[in-house]
């Protein structure tokens, strides 16, 4: 019980002393402290100004590519709506979603997998033209958020697409 005791009061010196040496505070040259602290938030909010979005422009293109029956590789009308989408993302330093989909065809699963090949292959697209990997999320929801509903083959078209969010 002794020793208990003793461990816990140098343990609780211990601790003391660490937290008082964290407790510091920086000052510059001239004494004064919190002088970064100016400086650091002036830096983020000019990164914010960068990575914000024109919402005229980006209502102006287009943000969904769609594909053909059971493939993952772009067609030419998407890739034209991509080169416009890489000049705008190319002017930001944002992070850029892609939502894979697919229509109900097929087992989930599988549709999951294509939709994860359709995000992969805008993602492949716009890293080529000079958007950093880095910046690109890929995700795959598959057929499980459709954007239109029936068995025809205009609304199974409509659900075969990635959305750029």
């Amino acid at each position: 019980m002794k020793y208990q005791a003793k461990n816990m009061f140098f343990g609780v010196a211990i601790l003391s002393a660490m937290l008082v040496g964290c407790a510091s505070t920086d000052t510059d040259s001239s004494g004064q402290a919190g002088a970064d602290t100016v400086d650091t938030y002036t830096e983020t909010t000019d990164t914010i100004k960068d990575t914000t979005y024109n919402t005229d422009e980006m209502a102006s293109l287009e943000t969904v590519f769609y594909f053909e029956f059971d493939q993952a590789t772009l067609t030419v009308k998407a890739r034209k709506a991509l080169d416009a989408q890489i000049a705008r993302l190319k002017k930001t330093t944002g992070p850029v979603r892609l939502e894979g989909h697919a229509d109900e065809r097929g087992t989930r699963e599988y549709n999951i997998a294509l939709g994860e090949r359709r995000a992969i292959s805008v993602a492949d697209y716009m890293a080529i033209n000079g958007i950093p990997r880095y910046r690109i999320e890929t995700v795959s929801y598959g057929e499980e958020r459709p954007l239109a509903f029936g068995q025809s083959e205009s609304t199974y078209s409509q659900n075969r697409r990635v959305e750029l969010k």
